[in-house]
């Protein structure tokens, strides 16, 4: 169990960091084209859909009832419906941000406030990749690599307006990297706060949890985010990709 422990906090460390490519892409590229994002938010989004439903809350059923596997999924939903409400945030792609990039201030007041949005949408993300990998290695994996393929574009939404704003690539770098910190920052804080407490039905009720807020990330950010890029033929197609990929890793894991 101590290596599944360190395990996971490795996954998520490497999930979490993984806003730095979204923040490389924001200051030394253009956008990733719309047909890209779309096909890969969407295929993130099936991935996650199916972990959540084939894998996380089955196993939350199997250790601790259907009913209160059900009361903890529907809890971490509204858990991750709460956060949302009080700290929201956006990415580029959601909104029109043109014509801004003479007004400075507020460029910068809103990459900053998307990275605290994002940092703080991260922590339960962290957590979830942190806890799959606690269940089995092979989930942890899919879970962490579900995240990171939706990081990116979190990255580059912390980034692009932070340098547009200030000019600075090391300000629009750095704030990417803090806001990827909080995914291992979870899972630590999953780690020191289950190491004494762990047991199977503990496990069971935390799985079901994470599956309900994997959902809504999914429903809420992944799949508005992957049409909005207007592509939404190739956006349900990443989606059923996602999940055969996953279903083919689980059948053969």
């Amino acid at each position: 169990m101590p290596e599944r422990f360190a395990f996971g906090l490795i996954l998520s460390t490497l999930a979490g960091l993984s806003t730095l490519i979204g923040g490389l892409l924001g200051i030394i590229t253009r956008e990733p084209g719309p047909r890209f994002m779309a096909l890969t938010l969407g295929f993130s989004a099936g991935v996650m859909l199916h972990v959540s439903f084939v894998e996380l809350l089955q196993a939350g059923v199997a250790s601790v009832g259907f009913a209160p596997a059900h009361v903890a999924f529907f809890v971490g939903m509204i858990a991750m419906f709460l956060v949302d409400v009080l700290v929201p945030h956006d990415y580029l792609a959601e909104h029109d941000h043109s014509g801004r990039s003479d007004h400075e201030r507020r460029l910068l007041r809103t990459g900053m406030l998307v990275a605290l949005g994002i940092g703080i949408h991260n922590f339960p993300e962290g957590m979830a990749s942190f806890v799959g990998a606690l269940r089995d290695p092979s989930l942890g994996i899919a879970i962490a690599v579900a995240i990171a393929i939706h990081n990116i574009p979190e990255g580059l939404a912390v980034a692009a307006p932070i340098l547009a704003a200030t000019g600075s690539r090391g300000k629009a770098f750095g704030w990417s990297l803090l806001s990827g910190l909080a995914e291992p920052l979870g899972a630590g804080v999953a780690a020191f706060a289950l190491l004494p407490l762990l047991s199977d039905a503990l496990l069971g009720y935390i799985l079901a949890g994470v599956a309900g807020i994997m959902v809504f990330i999914t429903l809420d950010e992944l799949v508005p985010v992957s049409r909005s890029f207007g592509k939404e033929h190739l956006s349900i197609a990443g989606v059923g990709l996602g999940m055969v990929v996953m279903a083919i890793s689980l059948w053969l894991l």
